[in-house]
Formats: C-alpha cells, sequence, structure tokens
C-alpha cells in the first residue's frame, strides 16, 4: 500500500529548491529548458508563469496538488545531476531526496522504479554510440527496435503519457542517426525511425497533443518514403487517417489520406495492411454518407483478409479487427442488426490485454446498435462496461464515442439507469 504525506513531501521539494539557491522563477525557468532538452513537447513551449504556479501549489502544505507525471520525468532528470552538471543519483542526492518526496505524495513503487530506470538508462551513457552512426552496430538498432515493440506492447495497460516518456529519447536518438544517415542506405535504421515516429504520433494524439501527432505522422511517412516495402508507409498513413479523423471530424482531409494509404497498401507485401487501408477507407466512406462506396471497400477488405499469413509482421490486423470495421460502417448505414452481429463478434474475440483500447472502441458501437434496436436499458449496460475499459486505458476515441452514444440517450433521461450511467461517467471519466 503507497503510504502519503503531503505536507512532508511539500517540505522536501522546498528543500530542494532552496538547496541549489533557485527562486520558484528559476526552476520553472530549469525545468523548461530540461523540457527542451528532452522533447517533452507539451512543456517545451509553456509559458513560465503557468510552471511557477505549478511549483508553488507542490510546495504549498495546504494545496492537494502533486507533479503530474510529466514534471516528475522533468524533475527526476534535473535533479539527477547536481548544478555543475555531474550524475547524482545514490543515497544522500539531490535525486534520491527527489524520490523520497514523490513517495510521500503517494506515487506507486513501480512508477518509482520506472523513474529511475528512465534516468539511469539516459545518465548511464546506454546510447552508448547511437550519436554517431558510423559506430552503429545491428545490435544497437535491435536493442532499440525491441525498446519501442516493447513500449507499444504495453498500450492499453500503463498510462499513455507515461509510454510517451519512455518513447521520447529513442525518437530523438532516432532523429539524430537519420540526420547523420544518408537516408535510405540502412533500411534497419529507417524502419526503427518509422516505428518510433508513428508510435510518438499516436501517443501524443492519446494525450492531447494533436499538433505534435500531425507532424510526428508526417515525419513517419516521410521516412518510411525510404523503406522498400510500402506496406510500412501504409500502416503508418491508416493510423494518420483515424487521428486525423477523431482530431478535426475532417472527414475530407482523411479520405485524402486513406486513399493514399490504399494506393501505398497495393505496393507492399502485406495483406493483413491491404485489409487494413481498405477497412478504414471503408469507415470514412461510411460516416460521409457514401453506403456503396463503404460497402465496396468492406468487400476488398474481406477478400484480401482470406489472403493475410500468419507469417505477415502486420498481422495483427485480423478478422476480429475488421468485424468492428463492418459493424461500424453497418451502423451508419443504418442496418442496426448486422452491426450487432459483427460488433459482438468483434468483442468477443477482443480478450487480451494488448486489445483493450480497441475493446474499449467497440464496446461503444455496440452499445450504441442495441440502442438503435430499440433495448436502451442493454444500451447502458454495455456503456458502463465501456466506461470502466476508457477510464483504466485512457483511450480518447472510445471517451468520444461514449459521449456520443450519451447524446443519443437524452430521450431516457428520466430513467434512473441513465442517471446511474451519469454519475458512474462523472466520477470515472470527469472528476477524477
Amino acid at each position: 500500500m503507497t503510504t502519503t504525506d503531503r505536507e512532508s513531501a511539500a517540505v522536501l521539494l522546498r528543500r530542494l529548491r532552496e538547496g541549489r539557491g533557485w527562486s520558484w522563477a528559476d526552476l520553472a525557468r530549469a525545468l523548461r529548458d530540461t523540457a527542451r532538452q528532452l522533447a517533452v513537447t507539451s512543456l517545451m513551449d509553456r509559458q513560465l508563469a503557468s510552471i511557477q504556479r505549478a511549483v508553488a501549489r507542490w510546495e504549498s502544505v495546504s494545496d492537494r496538488t502533486s507533479p503530474s507525471d510529466r514534471y516528475q520525468f522533468l524533475l527526476v532528470h534535473l535533479y539527477a545531476r547536481t548544478p555543475a552538471g555531474d550524475q547524482a543519483i545514490g543515497p544522500g542526492s539531490d535525486f534520491a531526496t527527489l524520490l523520497d518526496a514523490l513517495r510521500l505524495f503517494g506515487t506507486p513503487p513501480e512508477r518509482v522504479q520506472q523513474l529511475v530506470a528512465l534516468v539511469t538508462h539516459r545518465t548511464q551513457g546506454d546510447d552508448g554510440n547511437l550519436s554517431d552512426p558510423s559506430q552503429l552496430d545491428h545490435e544497437d538498432l535491435t536493442r532499440l527496435s525491441e525498446a519501442v515493440t516493447a513500449i507499444n506492447g504495453q498500450v492499453g495497460a500503463v498510462p499513455f503519457v507515461r509510454l510517451q516518456l519512455q518513447l521520447t529519447p529513442i525518437v530523438e536518438s532516432c532523429r539524430r542517426l537519420v540526420r547523420h544517415e544518408q537516408v535510405g542506405r540502412r533500411q534497419e535504421l529507417v524502419l526503427l525511425a518509422a516505428a518510433a515516429y508513428s508510435l510518438a504520433g499516436r501517443l501524443a494524439f492519446e494525450t492531447r497533443d494533436d499538433e505534435a501527432a500531425m507532424a510526428l505522422y508526417t515525419e513517419a511517412t516521410e521516412v518510411a518514403a525510404h523503406l522498400e516495402d510500402r506496406s510500412h508507409r501504409a500502416a503508418i498513413q491508416t493510423s494518420h487517417t483515424m487521428v486525423i479523423l477523431h482530431a478535426t471530424d475532417d472527414l475530407e482531409a482523411a479520405g485524402t489520406m486513406a486513399h493514399a494509404a490504399t494506393f501505398d497498401a497495393h505496393r507492399g507485401s502485406s495483406y493483413a495492411i491491404r485489409a487494413r487501408a481498405h477497412a478504414v477507407h471503408a469507415e470514412i466512406c461510411a460516416r460521409a454518407g457514401h453506403a456503396d462506396k463503404a460497402a465496396a471497400a468492406l468487400d476488398r477488405a474481406w477478400k484480401t483478409a482470406e489472403q493475410v499469413s500468419i507469417d505477415d509482421p502486420h498481422s495483427g490486423f485480423t478478422t476480429d479487427r475488421l468485424d468492428g470495421f463492418d459493424g461500424l460502417c453497418a451502423l451508419h448505414a443504418g442496418d442496426a442488426s448486422h452491426a450487432h452481429d459483427r460488433l459482438d463478434r468483434s468483442m468477443s474475440a477482443l480478450r487480451f490485454s494488448r486489445d483493450a483500447v480497441q475493446r474499449g472502441i467497440v464496446s461503444t458501437d455496440l452499445a450504441l446498435a442495441r440502442l438503435r434496436l430499440g433495448d436502451p436499458a442493454a444500451c447502458v449496460d454495455l456503456l458502463h462496461e465501456a466506461v470502466d475499459i476508457t477510464a483504466a486505458t485512457g483511450g480518447r476515441v472510445a471517451a468520444k464515442r461514449i459521449r456520443l452514444a450519451r447524446r443519443e440517450l437524452r430521450p431516457w433521461r428520466n430513467e434512473d439507469f441513465l442517471a446511474d450511467l451519469d454519475d458512474h461517467i462523472h466520477d470515472s471519466l470527469i472528476g477524477r
């Protein structure tokens, strides 16, 4: 169990700051400089007055505010070095005192361990020769690729902002390498950079930094253009399509990106990516009210999916995922019965932890199908599950769809089951 002593934590933070002779403004400036060094985009351009107010709240014994994940990340990197720039993370160091303060704020032990790992990875020079491409070998690239894969594998189980902070140093390393390397000469490096940038784009979207998300997806697409297999660029474009859709509601821009994805997908080796590209295109068409085009795209997706091999590195896009797209398109076309069957089948298959974010999305679509079939109580039952999933994963798309489904339940505003749902939404998604 985590022990919390907020007053003692606030006192430790103040002592750390004053021990370095810093005012609140000095610490705010140091935090912003650290954000720029580590490319924490959400804080690197923040006004100093805003950061200073946050610092003051942490040190107030009467305030309940504690450093957020992003600020924790910056604080540990800042206090891991002395004012002279030397590493100091052992017992008695400012770094050790900061960890004590975070524990007293109620930071879970596993989170503290993660922060220590992030700092030691950077300060001990685990990047090795990553800033010098001439010294880069296969093992370096493999290690970084495995790290990106591991971070991606934690989606749905670890808060997005924490994954974002883990990925940031890798993204910056890739940028340095790509700048120095003759782009396209080493396919392994280009593949790593494309994967890192696209995952970073997804995490930026989930943490509501849409400007950074768009820039990262564009960067990923540009790098992936140097890969021989166009499937990789098509995969990035399908994800970019969905981010455009959900961040801007711009169907025209999303449709343009979806078309580009299908074009590249048919010039790549992966049938799974071809199927996904057609499925994404179908969703855009359905949302735009083009039912015939959506049906044609879905037909191509299903025919392509039948050819997916288990050896395909992109084979994670299965018929279970395609059922979800099919059901959503049916919802937009007004066929609630078909939508329910497809979405229910998809929900039944999305049972692993890595599927949690997608399960949250599909559950809201299935709830809406039940409402369209005339069963608002069943709709609400499923929305309760969607709220729990979304609260656990932080999934942005599912949260948006919950709001849309709740809007369609307005005719039942006087029912007790809707009041219970509103309480659940407020307690789990709004009021926390």
